[in-house]
């Protein structure tokens, strides 16, 4: 009682004090002096002696009490806790009050005298000196007191770290918010292609972390080139870490040093790995909260290995140690540990092989981005490039604005591949691709199969950027671009956008699609990208021949804006999914992984075998929920291949059936069209597929390849152009296939033992029988019906499919097909139908829509019956204004599709003109005119005209350039200008120039010679150019100026004399359906 001050003066009084002087001092033991005889003389002598031995004892007694004194002075003050403040905050620590009485005692006792040496002497013996120092009493009752309850110095070392560790952080340099002081995550990633992240491997001790964590780190090092490191805690325990035990305490300052200092690797962009027994789980939730306040991925692993078996493993002898004593408070012997409540993966490494673990930890960081660095919010891989592609404008107001903008801008017209392409790049199917190539990047795609890649802009928008030929600084990502995304135009198209900061790109129907920004036109150098892109000499190849179409020499680059998501009203738009909405489809189905098959073909027996197999390998890898995405390509494909429509229905049938279950399966129409590139091409495809979510791609042999399509030089036709080995290989080991992973496969065939479609059984070669596709198409051109219970080996001659081959139902669509081939409605590949504008007096089919052969337009009455245009429609709005008529709109101004007034079929509906059954189009550029006819009109081919030309037997073209685009079937009253005569093979075609009578430049223009400059050069070269692109030579004009305004009337009144005198006397011959 009394404190610290009371105890130590205590101890003093009675302890020190006596002994020193201050009480009972140490006296002479005189009893033990014998003295022996002296002579007389000696007596002073002997008694002086005594005197000086006196002095020098009283002396030294003396030295010893002023030892004591300062002793004193020394410690009392050092215990005596501040009076007149409240406690420090940096007090010192607590004092071991009976360690510093026992130095003071000590230091007392140890200068008590010891007898002086004996002088020399004459007479023997010397007389005897004693002289002894009394035993430090005890204290029981102070050193008891204190020592119950002193800590050990781990325990005060703790408390000071625990201390230290909860105080304010001052004049720390921390970044600010807002403030940027390092480069952000994200980016950093980026730049290395791959994400940090912490890997906290817990576990007893012989659980198998490090061995683990060796061979993931082999994996992600020497296979696909991460970095990675590992911290152990043997190695930290030599060094960060060498100060601490075995403490709860320790345990917990050793699990935080470690989490800070993987925290640091993992923001650095390094896949860090903590192998750590970390028994305790508040101490690994802090580690946790820790990477979660900074952001950084952190994944908890828990080797789940039960005692009985990390024991008998036992790699360092530690549980033979226990089981003798010889080590206490082992964990998970007679210490704790508290395992993962909530683990981001659990490895029972006990049951499944190193690799098998290594694999499920490769699919979890994947699954986390980490082996990418790209962003993967949805779980599934990212596309290539780590950029979303989006180009879709959806906002409603924006849609409208943007379709306002696109009717001011110059049109580029595009054709059915051209609209493929659109969807591909605009949808994010080619990403990093954001349009149409520039040159430059058309360059690095051909020498490549690659392009640069700038997701950080460090470049100055290098994606998006005119290609400049002497840029010197580059960005230093690379993805892979195997194939060419070109937008090939005329040179009449060149110069209608030239200077334009954009244009509209337009289909058929005249209708804009989407706005291309900062379009960049350049030269178009077909052959080079034909050799580069399919290395090899074919001109009748398919796609080769639409390449090689005259014409098209140069080529538009740019990003684009689409109108709306890209639509073609097919009936198969349901299963036109964008990357985003498709992505959407599999996370719904809760998928861990996605698993792309891509099909042109249906789907037999043999590809659902693929299909189910490719399944149950990633599912041996231990993925939960694969989900299969049974991807049909559904743009432009060769005239010979199955069409879409039939494909798709059959994939239904297949599904409906259960061979491709619609749990895990989801059928999404790929947008591409389809080039016959092979090696190159199917590049693209598994690339492709990686937009949508796809981490595998399931291949086979051959793929993208084709036959030679004519005899050259070392081939002939039907030969193969690319090894059927090839593509896969090629594919295989690409250096861009960026994450993408593959499910190869051999060919497989018919089993007629047990029914199905595997691999063949080298045991049993006579039980198997190949079904080639031809094969296929011809047992379904011949209606086989199911095959006998023996299976006949000449499928052909016997005219039967053999039972399981293909799901019945599917089968008799894809025999439907070829039976009906030639005759059927079909939709051969994505194909927009619809979207003509036409005039509110114009009737047409739903089930024949624009962009089919059999579309028809009516026109009808008031009364809503059906009405001829050419016969029943006025050609003078009044008969006082002949240099006034009606002009009935057949083609609006930007259509492409060449329609025209029917003069054969009953009522004369507009239909579009075809060749050899395919529809016909204009692909010299888009018509900056509408277009139509004179109702009441006929151009004799009775009468001579130029040069001995007659008349084009048609009623008179019209070209319409007021500033208002027509509609389908419009009639409008416009003013006659003047005629441009048209000579084409022998016949006089007359194009009457006129503009609506409400148009201002009615106005103003009386003539052709009014128009604005440069209408009438760009009328003629139209004229005369546009079938050019067809292969055609140019037309002729009997003049490069239009005749006058009242020489064109005449030429109308003329024309509608003739037709009178066609109704007057009928038909005829002609084949003219007159009403």
């Amino acid at each position: 009682p009394g404190g610290p001050r009371r105890r130590v003066e205590l101890v003093l009084r009675r302890c020190v004090w006596p002994v020193c002087g201050t009480g009972t001092v140490p006296a002479r033991n005189m009893s033990s002096h014998h003295y022996s005889p002296v002579d007389a003389e000696d007596l002073p002598g002997s008694y002086r002696y005594r005197q000086k031995t006196l002095q020098r004892w009283r002396f030294s007694m003396f030295l010893s009490f002023a030892a004591g004194v300062v002793v004193c002075m020394i410690a009392y003050p050092r215990l005596l806790p501040c009076k007149a403040c409240a406690p420090c905050e940096k007090a010192s620590p607590p004092v071991n009050v009976a360690d510093v009485a026992s130095r003071a005692a000590q230091i007392a006792v140890s200068k008590c005298p010891a007898c002086p040496a004996c002088p020399e002497c004459q007479h023997k013996p010397c007389p005897a000196c004693e002289l002894s120092c009394p035993k430090i009493p005890e204290c029981p009752s102070i050193a008891a007191a204190p020592a119950a309850s002193q800590p050990d110095d781990a325990e005060v070392v703790a408390r000071h770290r625990t201390k230290m560790l909860a105080r304010d952080m001052v004049n720390i340099a921390e970044c600010k918010p807002g403030q940027v002081c390092r480069a952000d995550a994200l980016n950093r990633s980026r730049v290395i292609g791959q994400k940090g992240i912490t890997l906290w491997m817990t576990g007893l001790s012989g659980s198998g972390k490090t061995t683990i964590a060796e061979a993931l780190e082999r994996r992600l090092l020497y296979k696909l080139g991460k970095n990675v490191f590992r911290i152990d805690g043997d190695n930290l325990r030599t060094g960060l870490t060498k100060d601490l035990g075995f403490s709860p305490d320790d345990r917990a300052e050793s699990v935080r040093r470690a989490s800070h200092v993987a925290a640091l690797f993992s923001e650095a962009g390094v896949i860090t790995m903590v192998t750590l027994i970390s028994p305790y789980r508040k101490d690994r939730d802090a580690a946790r909260a820790l990477h979660e306040k900074q952001g950084i991925p952190f994944m908890e692993v828990f080797m789940d290995v039960p005692l009985s078996v990390v024991q008998a493993r036992d790699p360092k002898g530690l549980y033979k140690k226990v089981a003798k004593g010889l080590i206490k408070g082992f964990t998970g012997v007679d210490a704790p540990y508290e395992a993962p409540l909530h683990a981001e993966l659990t490895l029972k490494n006990s049951e499944l092989p190193v690799e098998q673990c290594v694999d499920q930890l490769v699919m979890a960081l994947t699954a986390a981005g980490a082996l990418s660095g790209h962003a993967m919010p949805d779980g599934l891989t990212p596309p290539d490039g780590g950029v979303h592609i989006n180009r879709i404008t959806t906002a409603p107001e924006a849609l409208l604005a943007r379709r306002k903008e696109a009717e001011t801008l110059p049109k580029v017209p595009l054709t059915d591949i051209d609209v493929n392409w659109l969807q591909v790049v605009g949808e994010g199917w080619a990403a990093p691709l954001r349009g149409f190539m520039r040159e430059g990047t058309l360059v690095q795609t051909l020498h490549f199969n690659s392009v640069l890649h700038d997701p950080n802009n460090v470049t100055g928008d290098y994606n998006s950027a005119t290609t400049d030929w002497m840029q010197s600084s580059f960005p230093r990502e690379r993805v892979s671009s195997p194939v060419p995304i070109v937008l090939p135009v005329t040179d009449f198209t060149r110069r209608q956008i030239a200077g334009a900061g954009a244009v509209a790109l337009t289909n058929a129907a005249g209708v804009a699609l989407a706005i291309l920004r900062s379009p960049e036109v350049y030269e178009l150098r077909v052959r080079e990208l034909i050799h580069r892109t399919f290395g090899m000499t074919d001109d009748e190849h398919p796609y080769v021949k639409e390449l090689l179409k005259p014409g098209k020499d140069y080529a538009v680059g740019g990003e684009v804006e689409l109108l709306g998501k890209i639509t073609y009203n097919d009936g198969l738009d349901a299963y036109r999914l964008t990357a985003e909405e498709l992505r959407a489809a599999f996370k719904a189905k809760g998928a861990d992984v996605v698993y792309a098959f891509q099909t042109r073909n249906p789907t037999h027996a043999g590809h659902a075998f693929l299909m189910k197999d490719s399944r149950q390998k990633l599912m041996a890898r231990g993925y939960k929920k694969p989900v299969l995405w049974l991807s049909p390509l559904g743009g432009w494909t060769k005239a010979s291949d199955v069409p879409l429509d039939v494909r798709v229905k059959q994939h239904q049938e297949v599904m409906a059936a259960g061979e491709l279950h619609p749990d895990w399966t989801v059928m999404a129409i790929w947008p591409s069209p389809m080039i016959y590139a092979g090696p190159t091409e199917v590049q693209f495809h598994a690339k492709s597929r990686r937009a949508g979510g796809a981490s595998y791609f399931t291949v086979g042999r051959d793929p993208a390849g084709m036959p030679y399509s004519s005899d050259g030089p070392g081939h002939e036709e039907g030969d193969d152009i690319y090894h059927p080995d090839h593509g896969r290989y090629a594919l295989m080991s690409s250096p861009g296939v960026g994450g993408m992973q593959f499910l190869g496969f051999s060919k497989v065939y018919y089993d007629k033992k047990d029914h199905t479609m595997r691999g063949k059984d080298e045991s049993r070669p006579d039980d198997f029988i190949s079904i080639s596709g031809s094969k296929m198409r011809k047992l379904a051109a011949l209606a086989a019906k199911p095959c006998p219970p023996t299976i006949p080996s000449d499928l052909i001659a016997s005219k039967c499919i053999p039972p399981g081959f293909m799901v019945q139902k599917g089968w008799e669509i894809v025999s439907d097909y070829y039976i009906r081939q030639k005759t059927g409605d079909w939709v051969p590949y994505s194909k927009q139908l619809g979207g003509l504008p036409l005039a509110p007096n114009m009737r047409s089919s739903a089930e024949q829509p624009f962009g089919k052969v059999a579309f028809t337009a009516h026109f009808v009455g008031a009364d809503g019956a059906q009405i001829s245009p050419w016969h029943n429609l006025a050609l003078y709005p009044t008969a006082s204004e002949p240099s006034f008529v009606n002009f009935v709109c057949e083609i609006p101004r930007g259509a492409t599709a060449k329609l025209e007034v029917q003069k054969e079929k009953p009522f004369n509906p507009i239909m579009q003109d075809t060749k050899k059954g395919a529809l016909r189009y204009y692909t010299y550029g888009a018509s900056f005119f509408n277009y139509g006819m004179l109702p009441q009109t006929w151009e004799d081919p009775a009468k001579k005209g130029f040069n001995g030309t007659v008349g084009d037997n048609d009623p008179l073209d019209v070209m319409d350039l007021s500033s208002r685009t027509c509609k389908v079937g419009e009639m409008r009253k416009v003013k006659i200008l003047g005629d441009l005569e048209l000579i084409d093979q022998g016949e006089l075609d007359h194009k009457i120039i006129v503009v609506d009578a409400e148009d201002p430049l009615a106005a103003s223009a009386a003539s052709a010679a009014d128009l604005p400059a440069g209408v009438v050069p760009k009328l003629v070269e139209w004229l005369k150019r546009y079938k050019t692109t067809d292969g055609k030579p140019e037309n002729k004009l009997a003049s490069d100026t239009p005749t006058s305004a009242a020489r064109a009337a005449e030429v109308v009144k003329e024309c509608h004399e003739s037709w009178q005198a066609l109704k007057a006397r009928g038909a005829g011959t002609t084949g003219f359906w007159l009403g």
